[in-house]
């Protein structure tokens, strides 16, 4: 049997409601085998288990390890040489990203979700060319690297199976194209041959391989409203009730999405995916930006969850979510830094950081902003309810799973912070990633003073540096070539696609005009 005991100078074991938190000075943690079998003060579990090895000097703040809801890739689309763009047009542009080694793009994000203590990652994959082996085999590959570095993977292949560039069939928007753009758009578009089948068979495959393991789990994604046809929300709904697996699906991300859902069904997104029964307990909407009153309220009565990509929204000028009234309707919400956070890296302390500050609206009711033990319940325990892992991990409670995070007193309060700040006001809005002493998943420490126990991160990154450095490929060259002359064909056909004065300002939810 493992056994560890984990000390601190103090212990945050989970937020108690949006207020209060439970703190115990001098806490310490037993864990066996991965899980928490007791919690008390130091003295007390080391005079009840005095050969149990001791990790942590004492003067660490021992927190529950964080959970990023929503993550896609590893280099980031900046790296790649995508810049911030609006969503609708930030797709062309993605068009140039690399033939990427997905083992090695996968370990470099993680090596960076570790060090801030992120201890599982809600990893949603798509846009993966080839046929169903080729998109398997890159599948596994990912996971292998959550699974060689240690940290706990909930993993979902997004379903796509129209409208892959713009809201519009793939067929209609390259006829609208010139002629010389036709055949290399249909080159492009010939390259992502996983259809709906086959996106619910490897769906079946990694679920039949994977989902009993400790620290992977599987889950379904539909990848958006625009995505999906009828006969995929239908598919993926099913397959959810099937298997009593979790649904992440980008949703209202922008005003745009909005007025498709619109066009589309004549109501809400929220209620055209109502139709098809996917609205529950099951579901996570990623972003959510443009819910409206109702559909927040339909949201909150039937039990759904929302991750909330705040550094994203702002960097694609998607707009600003409504927080506080998903937090007011008691709203399950988690924190997502998808492609990267507002610094272009995967750092959770930063972006609880942002989500606390983003939404401070204007007046002096306390109720109406966000506070610390909530961003800290986002992070932890709210983005576990958003994976299959649920209530297994995401607080400091006996017979839950030993994620842990340990953070040096001394950075956060170096060279002096007043005696009677909250302790947990201290944390969020003070700790930085190298504060971070170590990274604990599943009861084992993966993250320490610095350093990946498991895999060699300069030798990772060496290989992964080395493997871009050959010359583009020729399908590189032609995406590239393709994403430039793409670019004013689709603002001219997103000019005019919504009258904005007829879309609230994105500050506030409200009804549809």
């Amino acid at each position: 049997m493992a056994r560890s005991i984990i000390r601190s100078r103090a212990m945050i074991t989970r937020a108690l409601d949006r207020r209060t938190w439970e703190e115990i000075p001098d806490g310490a943690v037993l864990q066996e085998d991965g899980i928490i079998a007791a919690i008390g003060t130091y003295q007390e579990l080391k005079a009840k288990h005095p050969d149990v090895p001791v990790l942590g000097g004492g003067n660490e703040i021992l927190l529950p390890g964080f959970v990023n809801g929503h993550h896609h890739i590893g280099l980031t689309p900046v790296q790649l040489g995508s810049p911030d763009m609006p969503l609708e047009l930030w797709f062309i542009t993605r068009m140039v990203t690399r033939n990427l080694n997905v083992y090695l793009d996968t370990l470099y994000s993680a090596f960076e979700m570790i060090a801030s203590g992120i201890t599982t990652v809600q990893h949603i994959h798509g846009w993966m060319g080839g046929g169903l082996a080729e998109v398997e085999e890159k599948s596994n590959e990912v996971i292998r690297a959550y699974e060689d570095i240690g940290m706990r993977v909930s993993y979902c292949y997004a379903v796509r199976d129209q409208n892959r560039l713009v809201y519009q069939a793939d067929q209609e928007f390259t006829a609208s194209l010139p002629a010389a753009l036709r055949e290399p758009m249909r080159r492009w578009f010939d390259r992502i041959k996983v259809g709906l089948d086959d996106s619910m068979a490897l769906f079946q495959h990694l679920h039949g391989r994977h989902q009993e393991k400790r620290r992977v789990k599987i889950q379904l994604s539909p990848a958006n409203l625009h995505w999906c046809s009828d006969k995929a929300l239908t598919a993926l709904s099913d397959t959810s009730k099937k298997y009593q697996v979790p649904m992440h699906m980008h949703l209202v991300e922008t005003a745009y999405q909005k007025e498709y859902a619109w066009r589309r069904g004549k109501c809400t997104a929220l209620e055209y995916i109502d139709r098809f029964d996917m609205v529950g307990p099951r579901l996570t909407l990623g972003h959510g930006v443009w819910l409206n009153e109702s559909d927040i309220e339909r949201m909150a009565a039937a039990g759904a969850c929302v991750c909330h990509n705040c550094s994203s929204n702002f960097r694609l000028r998607s707009g600003v979510a409504a927080l506080n009234e998903f937090e007011k309707q008691g709203i399950n919400t988690a924190i997502g830094l998808d492609e990267a956070g507002i610094n272009d890296d995967r750092d959770m302390l930063q972006e609880m950081r942002m989500v606390l500050r983003a939404h401070r609206v204007p007046g002096m009711a306390e109720e109406d902003v966000p506070t610390m033990a909530q961003v800290l319940r986002m992070a932890t325990v709210g983005g576990a309810r958003t994976t299959p892992y649920g209530e297994t991990i995401g607080t400091i409670e006996v017979g839950k799973g030993a994620d842990l995070v340990l953070i040096d007193w001394k950075q956060v309060s170096y060279p002096y912070l007043d005696e009677e700040t909250p302790l947990l006001d201290a944390v969020i809005q003070r700790a930085k990633a190298e504060g971070v002493a170590m990274t604990m998943c599943d009861g084992e420490v993966i993250y320490q003073a610095g350093k990946f126990t498991r895999v060699d991160r300069d030798n990772a990154l060496r290989q992964l540096h080395d493997d871009l450095q050959k010359a583009l490929a020729h399908d590189e060259v032609e995406r590239r070539q393709l994403s430039k002359a793409l670019l004013p064909h689709a603002r001219k056909f997103y000019a005019g696609y919504m009258d904005t004065e007829k879309h609230v300002p994105f500050y506030r939810p409200s009804s549809r005009f």
